[in-house]
């Protein structure tokens, strides 16, 4: 691609007009370098436009490491013997929520496995429980594919966002990456229920599965534009033991960097988090993503005997910057950038 080509798409997704296929796939083959480095400084640029330079913090309770599903590239997943196993308690999630508020939380995220004994009932009773002891607080769930009447039965009880990353939205992509019990087509199904039941949405996808192309992360992009979710959450895949991928190689983390870019500049008002993903492969990934664009984090406020067990890939930062603990590190990592944490509800603005 020439400068002259690379501007005239630049200047397209500036305005915020519809990008095709072909023109993701242009902007995914730019080689590391000037370009790139250029597409960061505006992707941040943009994003203090809109946030100021305050990173949003969401305390994240990871509430069970069960999971009925058998995604292949997933640490959780039902067939991994490998796999340390525990669920948490509605009070020792609700304890949880205490420690969050003590250290000024605004917002908690219910991360897990599709637990088969953390039922739709439970959800909704840890919900409202959460919703009536902190109604100013925003609860975010992530606990996969549930019913419409569940999705809603939880936004009665006070949950306010979901987050459901699509994964990859190519069909064929999908099918390598899950068993026949799970689709795409259901995936995405339930992020656009999500939305007409009010929630702030969250999708996104990992970069660097196995089978990966560009192509399908061009696919990516255009579902999102479809979606329009108010948060995108990305990372570099990274194997984990027990899996059919454990010895596969992780993905790049410079691409997802790129990717984020990319993703502000398209959604400049979403909420993209620098992923644990990231600072797992990076030891500066949180900073590197916040000055790509990012402009969340989401340190870790599970009981500290339980967080070794969450592993979804191999080696997950839990400590340090991304414990909840250790909030002092994280903001002195963040002024080290020119930023500061934001302990505000972080709602997508109107």
């Amino acid at each position: 691609m020439n400068k002259t080509e690379f501007s005239a798409i630049m200047e397209r997704l500036t305005a915020g007009e519809i990008m095709e296929k072909h023109h993701w796939l242009s902007l995914l083959s730019l080689p590391a370098g000037e370009e790139r480095a250029a597409l960061a400084t505006l992707a941040a640029t943009v994003a203090r436009e809109h946030f100021g330079r305050g990173v949003f913090v969401r305390g994240l309770v990871e509430i069970s490491s069960y999971c009925k599903n058998n995604c292949y590239y997933c640490g959780l997943r039902c067939a991994n013997k490998e796999a340390s196993r525990y669920r948490l308690t509605k009070e020792q999630i609700l304890a949880c929520c205490r420690q969050g508020a003590e250290l000024g939380f605004n917002t908690f995220v219910l991360q897990g496995g599709e637990d088969p004994l953390q039922t739709d009932r439970f959800i909704t009773d840890v919900v409202a429980a959460i919703h009536r002891e902190y109604p100013e607080k925003a609860i975010t769930l992530s606990v996969g594919e549930r019913s419409r009447e569940a999705y809603a039965a939880f936004r009665a009880a006070g949950a306010a966002r979901y987050l459901l990353r699509h994964e990859t939205a190519s069909p064929s992509h999908y099918a390598r990456l899950h068993p026949a019990s799970m689709s795409d087509a259901h995936r995405k199904h339930s992020l656009f229920t999500l939305k007409e039941l009010g929630y702030q949405v969250g999708s996104g996808m990992m970069i660097g599965s196995p089978w990966q192309t560009p192509e399908h992360i061009a696919e990516d992009f255009v579902f999102l534009d479809k979606l329009q979710p108010q948060m995108i959450g990305i990372g570099p895949f990274i194997p984990a033991a027990g899996t059919p991928f454990a010895t596969s190689p992780a993905g790049s983390a410079e691409l997802t960097l790129l990717l984020l870019s990319l993703l502000r500049l398209r959604f400049p008002k979403a909420l993209i988090p620098a992923t644990t993903a990231l600072a797992t492969l990076l030891t500066d990934g949180m900073e590197r993503g916040i000055l790509a664009g990012a402009n969340v984090v989401m340190p870790n406020l599970s009981p500290m005997d339980v967080r070794d067990k969450y592993s979804i890939y191999n080696n997950k930062k839990s400590s340090g910057s991304e414990s909840a603990q250790s909030l002092q590190l994280l903001a002195a990592r963040l002024g080290e950038i020119g930023y500061h944490i934001d302990y505000g509800r972080g709602d997508f603005p109107a």
